[in-house]
């Protein structure tokens, strides 16, 4: 059975942006508009190869006070238009023919290829099955203000695919700079609406507003698309020798780390940053004053994310350098950390060995496992 042959038209929203952008949080206003009786799903494409976002929204999806709200699939693993096309259109088929959503909302990974992703869109099997509206872009003002962002291949790649530019955190940018941003837009898009976030309130009605009135929105961007028609380390992860006797089911660590069971780490590199993931047992607890000291010293990190049993409890952590969120949460089945850092940093944990086919010096993992396993609370 095709996707066409289940749904037809059903109305789709890409919402894309860099790292660290606010996809998240306009995301979470574009929810906020859905009707009480309209179901509505949501295919989130994480950077990582873990899944943290997802793991969290789904205990959400399953609120007994608020059933059937909201259908969640992910694609973890690195980008779904970069990587082959089997895993989105698995991934898209399987939340169409289960759910039957009424509107469908699609999250691409900040490393995305917006213009692939389009290209996958607009391909002939999806034209009955998908109605696309307005291809929406989160830009960060802070971001931009730093010319490793505005000159970033990735960063203008996602201004350049969209129909509408949400830019959020600009609170800091005086009148010129704001034009200026407005112009730099203009150079790379200059048939993108512009809506300016509504700042320090998630529930502002006028974005709220605006950001509804593109959920409706015909996307000229795939329309204009459809006329003209890595390397992964997954390694296992046993406890240090001083903290064997003291923790729970140790002495079962080896058995634990077979197929997709914790705990196991995963290294990756992408369009010029290093990737790595960590997937640890629930019962393993950290302690948090000292993790999180430890995640902010990773050299040149880019994005930090995760959900871990901490000494404080349950946390979730959401990390950028112009924000850093942490927040409780309730008991997940295992405790997850994914961070994102430029290849081309410098630290005393980067081996400096460098073949004459590689521009960037590589990553220790093993010493940042090692150091991570030193946190657990003994």
């Amino acid at each position: 059975m095709t996707s066409s042959a289940i749904i037809q038209n059903i109305p789709c929203t890409l919402v894309t942006g860099f790292l660290g952008a606010g996809k998240t949080t306009i995301i979470n206003q574009l929810l906020a508009t859905k009707p009480a009786d309209v179901r509505w799903a949501l295919l989130i494409n994480e950077f990582g190869r873990i899944g943290i976002d997802g793991a969290l929204l789904k205990g959400r999806q399953n609120d007994v006070e608020k059933p059937n709200t909201i259908a969640i699939r992910e694609v973890s693993g690195g980008c779904i238009c970069c990587t082959s096309q089997l895993p989105l259109q698995i991934a898209l088929t399987r939340l169409l023919s289960e759910h039957r959503p009424q509107r469908l909302i699609i999250e691409p990974t900040g490393l995305a290829h917006p213009h692939e992703l389009v290209k996958q869109l607009s391909a002939p099997h999806w034209q009955t099955s998908l109605s696309m509206q307005s291809v929406i872009t989160v830009l960060s003002g802070l971001q931009w203000q730093q010319e490793k962002y505005r000159s970033h291949e990735g960063f203008q790649a996602h201004v350049q695919a969209a129909d509408v530019v949400i830019i959020n955190r600009y609170e800091q940018l005086d009148a010129t700079c704001q034009q200026d941003l407005l112009t730099w837009i203009g150079t790379l898009n200059a048939q993108a609406s512009i809506i300016w976030a509504a700042p320090n309130d998630a529930s502002s009605e006028l974005t709220v507003a605006q950001l509804s009135m593109q959920l409706n929105q015909p996307s000229a961007s795939i329309s204009k698309q459809r006329a003209t028609q890595s390397s992964q380390s997954r390694i296992s992860l046993t406890l240090p020798n001083h903290l064997l006797t003291n923790m729970p089911n140790a002495g079962n660590s080896a058995a634990m780390t077979m197929d997709d069971e914790p705990p196991y780490r995963y290294h990756d590199e992408q369009q010029g940053m290093l990737l790595a993931g960590w997937r640890l047992p629930s019962h393993w607890m950290f302690a948090a004053d000292e993790l999180q000291q430890w995640l902010l010293q990773l050299p040149n990190w880019q994005r930090i994310k995760g959900v871990v049993h901490t000494s404080d409890g349950w946390q979730q952590l959401n990390f950028t350098p112009d924000s850093l969120t942490i927040t409780t949460t309730s008991a997940q089945i295992d405790s997850r950390i994914e961070v994102i850092l430029l290849a081309n940093t410098d630290n005393s944990h980067i081996n400096s060995k460098v073949s004459k086919n590689e521009r960037q010096p590589l990553i220790d993992w093993d010493v940042y496992d090692h150091e991570l396993m030193a946190l657990l609370a003994k």
